[in-house]
């Protein structure tokens, strides 16, 4: 999250006229990610976040609030998205679409370890399940179409080894994406973005350990293999942040929790190591793209593109991350 579109009090009192939401009490920009400009916003009714889509076009952005709307209703602790006085969803801001969300409590866990990991585990299997009725169908956008797209465009900003692997990986990635087996995984609704900072705990609870509160920013969300969700989930909440390695502790506690609520099909344990690789790729292909060709912003953090080069070279030369336990 960052702020692109800046928003004044006149800008804000005149988006809220179509919400029944009263006096506002607080409203200030959030700082961290890169795509949409982002809001807390606290009024009369409670606490919120505001969004302003930067990339997502009316047209695309239903996708995204309908499943959050489905999966709130299915008990699954994620944003509501707060239905408007003329019954829609999102409304308009500087030209753009926008929405106002509930906001979760808790504060992200940076420094998870195994009952963290765990309790994401099997809540993003609860996710997966919720969505099997839902009837909305959109790609994950940042899937193989679009990293065939953008790595020509990047590839002449790397050289030696990483112009090397650059490549080397699309190859092989094309060549899992076209395999029966690849074909054969379950999927649905999918995250596609669960890293650390968009999940929510409520620290010391009275049950005497901390509590998931919830997942949030689904911007990303797309219908993918459960598995790439899964894969993208490992790969941030049980890495070793310096190394790039995983740390098996977390990744076993993160995965068996996940199979208590869906276990994992025979295709989708062979082809483990491929999907690390594949939600790997993924991040560090944005990561270059938003590195050599920024965009402005009032309040923007980059990341660095080396963090998933270094997994991905891991997950690729590594004997142990193609087993699950």
């Amino acid at each position: 999250m960052a702020v692109f579109t800046a928003v004044n009090d006149a800008d804000l009192a005149g988006f809220l006229t179509h919400y029944s939401l009263g006096a506002v009490l607080d409203f200030r920009g959030i700082a961290s990610g890169i795509e949409n400009s982002n809001f807390f916003l606290t009024t009369e009714r409670g606490d919120y976040v505001l969004t302003i889509f930067e990339k997502l076009t009316a047209r695309e952005l239903p996708f995204y609030l309908d499943l959050m709307q489905h999966l709130a209703g299915h008990r699954v602790p994620v944003p509501d998205p707060v239905v408007r006085d003329d019954a829609r969803l999102f409304g308009e801001l500087h030209g753009k679409p926008a929405t106002i969300v509930t906001k979760l409590t808790g504060r992200p866990e940076l420094a998870p370890n195994a009952h963290h990991c765990a309790e994401v585990g099997q809540m993003l299997a609860r996710m997966h399940l919720a969505g099997r009725d839902f009837a909305a169908s959109q790609p994950n956008l940042r899937s193989l179409p679009w990293w065939e797209h953008v790595v020509p465009e990047i590839a002449p900003f790397v050289e030696g080894d990483t112009h090397r692997m650059l490549l080397e990986e699309l190859a092989h990635q094309r060549a899992f994406f076209a395999s029966a087996d690849y074909a054969s995984l379950p999927g649905g609704p999918c995250h596609c973005d669960l890293f650390r900072d968009n999940v929510l705990f409520a620290h010391g609870s009275d049950e005497g350990g901390d509590r998931l509160g919830g997942f949030f920013d689904f911007y990303f969300a797309g219908t993918d293999k459960w598995l790439f969700d899964l894969a993208v989930t490992v790969n941030d909440w049980c890495v070793d942040l310096a190394t790039g390695e995983l740390d098996e502790t977390r990744a076993n506690a993160l995965v068996r929790a996940y199979q208590t609520v869906r276990p994992l099909g025979d295709a989708e344990t062979r082809h483990w190591r491929d999907m690390l690789r594949a939600a790997a790729y993924r991040f560090w292909v944005s990561r270059l793209y938003d590195f050599h060709k920024p965009r402005a912003a009032e309040m923007l953090k980059a990341h660095d593109p080396g963090h998933f080069e270094r997994i991905l070279a891991d997950r690729i030369g590594s004997a142990s991350v193609g087993s699950l336990s």
